[in-house]
């Protein structure tokens, strides 16, 4: 059970139905650990209440933004009930009144500061401020403070939304190419090394040690292990897919 900003968001998402959610919510991941299980309730909780604040701290509340928080949903497969407490904690987000700082130091805590996982988080919030193609000064500054908090610095944040900013074109790009033909996406060499994190005058070994790292900081079993909801698998997959695109395209691009 989560006490603190935490555990008050996820006490008012889950309403008369408290026992009834958390029993449900209890069972995410199956893991069976009791540290495990508010590890991944603490990240529940804390990223759908954050996506509803960045979405909102621009001023207005995007059709774009409100997609991706309902593709996250679908991503994770929750059910009826796990779908309310999602909607009734973005909607928390969205309020003005509710200490955003308290949330996230909550959070790192009971991440007993598992920096993959936190990355994660981050990595969904630029992907939510990303929904409506612009990172807008308020959001970038919101997301920057997240991770500050978070215990990321300048140059590690940075290097998260250049990833996120790659990530969007690719996808982007899969969508399109799928309405208009058979024809595999096509991944832009500029943003393959933007996935890595790395410079287009790295030597091959240096981008071999990239993508070793990007991968081990991905992989969804590690994920899991450390806390992650075992319904976020399929993000982290995704993730790792566009890496491993990254990495086959700058090798072929090479050779």
């Amino acid at each position: 059970m989560l006490g603190g900003p935490l555990g008050a968001l996820l006490g008012a998402s889950l309403g008369h139905n408290f026992d009834k959610g958390m029993g449900r919510l209890d069972g995410m991941g199956g893991i069976g650990n009791a540290d495990q299980e508010t590890i991944q309730s603490a990240f529940f909780t804390s990223t759908f209440f954050m996506m509803g604040h960045i979405s909102k701290v621009d001023g207005h509340v995007s059709h774009d933004e409100i997609h991706v928080t309902q593709h996250v949903m679908r991503q994770m497969n929750l059910n009826v009930q796990q779908k309310k407490v999602a909607i009734n904690l973005f909607e928390q987000g969205k309020s003005r009144n509710i200490e955003v700082k308290e949330v996230l130091e909550q959070f790192r805590k009971e991440c007993h500061r598992r920096r993959n996982l936190m990355q994660m988080f981050i990595e969904i919030l630029v992907m939510t401020a990303l929904a409506d193609g612009a990172l807008h000064k308020s959001e970038e500054k919101a997301l920057w403070e997240t991770a500050q908090t978070l215990g990321f610095t300048r140059t590690d944040f940075q290097h998260i939304l250049q990833r996120g900013h790659a990530q969007q074109h690719y996808q982007q790009n899969r969508r399109s190419q799928s309405n208009r033909s058979s024809d595999k996406p096509r991944l832009n060499l500029k943003d393959a090394y933007k996935l890595l994190s790395i410079s287009s005058s790295a030597n091959d070994q240096e981008v071999k040690k990239a993508y070793r790292k990007q991968m081990n900081q991905h992989h969804p079993d590690k994920l899991v292990s450390k806390g992650l909801p075992q319904e976020m698998m399929d993000i982290a997959n995704q993730k790792t897919q566009d890496i491993k695109a990254a990495y086959e395209l700058i090798k072929q691009t090479r050779s």
